[in-house]
């Protein structure tokens, strides 16, 4: 049965601009360039080069077209034909010359290039040994298979009748298993790095040991981990002792030997086509005569404009008493692409009025941090506390904390890693997260390896310095510092 009824809803909308500036907010700043670069690409209204003098453009922000109307046009009967209330675009007062540059650096700062080495990338590096080789052509084919494979910790952790099927069907290519068995153990493993094409942990470290010079250390350490690679890896010292009738200084010779392994050998190229990472800081705070002194990253960012070319359609435009139905559609088109412009100029200025805001509440709520750079001075700091100061949405000091980089004094870091809850110690004072787990890294530090502390033991001693928490919050701290547990803290 069908019927009619009212219903009140609450939404809420984003507009087109906003979602714009959101996005752009999120962008740390390379990718911002690369953001600027795909949309001057894409919009041929935007321009990094004026084309006017400062007298035209002084003079073009006095004109106002804004109560412009065309007079001379006929009433139209389609929407084909509706004709374009044009809005000024050059001469806004609030963006005279819609520069989006942060000259936020001192002249005689000098600029500087970071140089970008080039280089092969791990795959390459491993086919170009594998291809000194005298290996048959079919063969050949089915290594670089092999190779190509490879994670980026350079294990083969596929099934090898799996890697033949997968053969079979992508590439038409015809074998068995036992050929890969062959050219993975007497090609692929014998390439360099040292232990790459090993299919677990294991096999990894004895490639590695069988390559060493072989010595009594060296023979006892592939030795262990051959025939109890479990009971070396849990720790269980007294039982290796025993089983292999060794003393505690040969065991503990064996395991600084395995410990000079390279558990990870892909690991030396930072991913299979990856050559270097370099990190751009979005932000730089300097202490300038005892005062802190915050500035945005905006060298690299070109100045926009909006082109002269396409402003001077709309003069022709305006002159032009009778227009045609293809003029229209360019004029339309034009209007389109200066609009897109006019928002994005609009929303870099936003983005970067948002950024510096954001930042500098950020930088005075940690002012003593940033002055001392004693991380105990680093106060408790959830997104809220930003929102509520700069009266904006968490989501937006999100996409700030999240992706963004602050060159300090002290280095550089990401601004999250700013951000910790707190807690309240035995003397009633708010204490940072971060304080607790520095308090904890010390204690495990200073420990006695021969009987590391166990959670429990660690936070017994953490209530004892004024920090009463549970063990199982203890546990947790200890996993985000990757600090192992107490078994596998343990030395001899």
């Amino acid at each position: 049965m069908l019927r009619q009824e009212l219903q009140h809803k609450l939404q809420q909308k984003l507009s087109p601009q906003q979602i714009q500036l959101m996005k752009l907010v999120q962008l740390p700043t390379v990718a911002f360039e690369q953001r600027i670069k795909e949309e001057m690409e894409e919009n041929p209204a935007l321009d990094d080069q004026p084309d006017y003098s400062e007298d035209e453009m002084l003079e073009s922000n006095k004109d106002d077209y804004d109560d412009y109307e065309d007079q001379n046009e006929p009433e139209r009967d389609s929407i084909d034909e509706v004709d374009i209330n044009i809005d000024e675009y050059l001469s806004d007062d609030e963006y005279p010359s819609y520069k989006s540059y942060t000259n936020n650096y001192s002249s005689d700062d000098e600029e500087k290039k970071v140089p970008y080495a080039q280089g092969k990338s791990f795959y390459d590096y491993l086919t170009s040994q594998l291809h000194t080789f005298r290996i048959d052509e079919d063969d050949l084919k089915i290594a670089d298979f092999l190779i190509g494979n490879l994670d980026e910790d350079g294990y083969l952790r596929r099934d090898l009748q799996s890697i033949v099927d997968d053969m079979a069907f992508s590439s038409n290519i015809y074998t068995e298993v036992s050929v890969l068995e062959n050219l993975l153990t007497n090609y692929i493993q014998k390439l360099d790095p040292v232990g790459v094409g090993a299919r677990d942990l294991k096999e990894c470290l004895l490639i590695q040991l069988e390559n060493k010079t072989q010595t009594e250390t060296v023979e006892l350490a592939h030795d262990l981990l051959a025939k109890s690679f479990d009971a070396f890896t849990k720790k269980h010292y007294k039982k290796l002792m025993q089983k292999h009738g060794i003393t505690e200084d040969e065991l503990r010779e064996a395991i600084s030997e395995v410990e000079r392994l390279n558990p990870k050998p892909g690991k030396a190229f930072g991913g299979n086509t990856k050559i270097i990472e370099h990190i751009v800081p979005d932000f730089t705070i300097r202490i300038i005569n005892g005062e802190l002194d915050l500035s945005l990253n905006g060298r690299n960012t070109p100045q926009l404009y909006v082109s002269r070319e396409y402003s001077e359609m709309f003069d022709t435009y305006k002159k032009t008493e009778k227009k045609s139905k293809e003029q229209k559609k360019a004029v339309l088109f034009v209007k389109q692409k200066l609009d897109a412009a006019k928002w994005f100029i609009d929303a870099i200025i936003q983005r970067q009025n948002t950024l510096m805001i954001t930042m500098e509440a950020i930088m005075d709520y940690q002012r003593e941090y940033f002055l001392t750079g004693d991380e105990r001075e680093i106060r408790p700091m959830i997104l809220k506390d930003i929102a509520e100061i700069i009266d904006m949405d968490i989501s937006t000091v999100s996409r700030v904390a999240n992706s963004k980089y602050v060159n300090t004094p002290y280095g550089t870091f990401l601004i999250k890693d700013l951000f910790s809850e707190s807690m309240t110690n035995e003397d009633g004072e708010e204490v940072s997260t971060r304080e607790i787990k520095r308090i904890l890294e010390d204690i495990v530090d200073q420990e006695n390896k021969l009987k590391p502390l166990t959670d429990e033991k660690l936070a017994k001693m953490l209530k004892e310095k004024g920090y009463a928490i549970a063990r199982r919050t203890v546990a947790k701290y200890r996993e985000q510092l990757n600090i192992p547990v107490a078994r596998l803290r343990k030395e001899i």
